[in-house]
């Protein structure tokens, strides 16, 4: 059980409401990657972060996988033909339950990390944040979308490091 949200009430004292059920997150591994330590505390912090949205993950696959496997997805889905690092699907039906898939290019991960000089679990963990805020309603497409989700995923990166 899942405790979503309380507020005082006048009349009753405090209401709560709750979500019966467990928080399902899954890692797929199409590209073999060792440097994913900790994964129970990073799905507790998901589903967290998820919670202060008031949205409860019911099921959340993160899929791990090559350039090339990317592409096809982008090329195949969203009729783009170029490499991304990241791509996320809301499958949700209900609205404050998320269902969802995000697959993240360890290639491109990797050379996003050598280009801006971070270490590579670091821009993971920002790539994955990233996608989980795209899944909470966070855009990207315009400059000021853009300054807002970097804030969004230096802020998760602090709590999550910090």
């Amino acid at each position: 059980m899942v405790v979503t949200g309380c507020k005082a009430t006048s009349l009753r004292g405090i209401s709560c409401t709750f979500i019966i059920g467990m928080s399902t997150i899954h890692f797929f591994y199409q590209k073999s990657l060792h440097s994913l330590r900790n994964r129970e505390k990073l799905k507790r912090f998901l589903q967290k972060t998820a919670l202060s949205y008031k949205k409860h993950v019911e099921e959340l696959n993160i899929v791990f996988c090559s350039d090339a496997y990317l592409l096809n997805i982008n090329q195949q889905h969203l009729s783009h033909d170029y490499y991304t690092d990241i791509i996320s699907f809301d499958l949700s039906e209900k609205r404050g339950i998320l269902q969802a898939e995000i697959y993240i290019s360890i290639d491109r991960v990797k050379d996003n990390a050598k280009t801006l000089g971070t270490p590579f679990y670091q821009e993971l963990h920002r790539v994955i944040f990233h996608g989980l805020l795209h899944l909470l309603g966070y855009k990207d497409k315009q400059a000021s979308d853009q300054k807002k989700m970097r804030k969004a995923e230096d802020d998760l990166l602090s709590k999550y490091f910090g």
